[in-house]
């Protein structure tokens, strides 16, 4: 039966005497709204770990729209229902004031691979991601850390703060999961209308066809073109970015290194984010 723990103190008392015991914790950060992809998360790291937390924490200091942070899902109730078959050990559940307390101004910044995309659409976005992480990885104290390759730039802003900061966390990435029509699970897909949901099965589609155009020697510059007016002909947009760029740095690609077609378009209101190999 997972236990609902919503103080950092509670926590701390928990971890210590899982690691008394020699256990290996892991830790899934989420913000909520589970789904299947969250699901995927938890069952790879109790297959890899002897405990497991999931936080469940909408973090206000990455979203740069106060519209879209009140318009986040807040399933909490329905949250729980949907982990307790997995029986992870615990669901941490903080508000705002547990994580920032009267006085909090630090923060984590992290160049470089945080800058573009991403960066340049949502200004403060991944300081916000990185300063709650960190302090999810203390206060967790957690071995293993794992989080899906949907939000691709944001599972390397957290590699480079891991890697820079020598924290004592290994990073773990797994594959993003699809509904059967290819749309990468994501909690903003609760907010399509039924005609939207319907439409944004383009957004795969002509993901997974330009990549593969471009893996086959296709002219990128063209390849991408052909891309946004598909994307735009079919309702979509505006189309934020859609960029071959370095899969590490998310500089530009490299020929040798690998590479990540990524994308970010608006369909009904909603700000959609994807990514595919190439």
């Amino acid at each position: 039966m997972t236990q609902i723990v919503r103080g950092v103190a509670q926590l701390r008392r928990i971890t210590q005497g899982w690691r008394r015991a020699g256990d290996l914790v892991g830790v899934v950060p989420t913000m909520g709204a589970l789904h299947d992809g969250h699901l995927s998360l938890v069952r790879a790291a109790q297959a890899e770990c002897d405990r497991v937390i999931v936080t469940l924490f909408i973090n206000p200091r990455q979203f740069n729209n106060p519209e879209d942070f009140a318009k986040y899902p807040r399933t909490e109730a329905a949250d729980a229902a949907i982990l307790a078959p997995l029986s992870a050990d615990v669901l941490f559940v903080p508000d705002a004031a547990e994580i920032y307390p009267p006085g909090h101004v630090s923060a984590v910044t992290v160049g470089g691979v945080s800058g573009p995309l991403e960066g340049a659409h949502r200004p403060g976005h991944f300081d916000g991601v990185a300063t709650v992480v960190a302090m999810l990885f203390n206060m967790t104290q957690a071995d293993r850390a794992y989080f899906g390759e949907k939000d691709w730039q944001q599972l390397q802003v957290v590699r480079r703060m891991v890697a820079d900061l020598q924290m004592p966390v290994q990073v773990v990435p797994c594959p993003s999961v699809r509904d059967p029509d290819g749309l990468a699970m994501s909690s903003r897909n609760q907010r399509l209308s039924a005609a939207a949901r319907a439409q944004a099965a383009t957004i795969p589609a002509v993901l997974f066809d330009a990549a593969g155009r471009i893996g086959a020697g296709g002219d990128v510059a063209q390849v991408l073109d052909a891309a946004r007016a598909r994307l735009e002909g079919a309702g979509l947009g505006p189309v934020e970015y859609l960029a071959l760029r370095d899969a590490e740095t998310l500089g530009e690609a490299q020929p040798g290194r690998g590479a990540r077609l990524l994308l970010a378009v608006w369909l009904d209101g909603v700000r959609l984010i994807d990514n595919v190999a190439v």
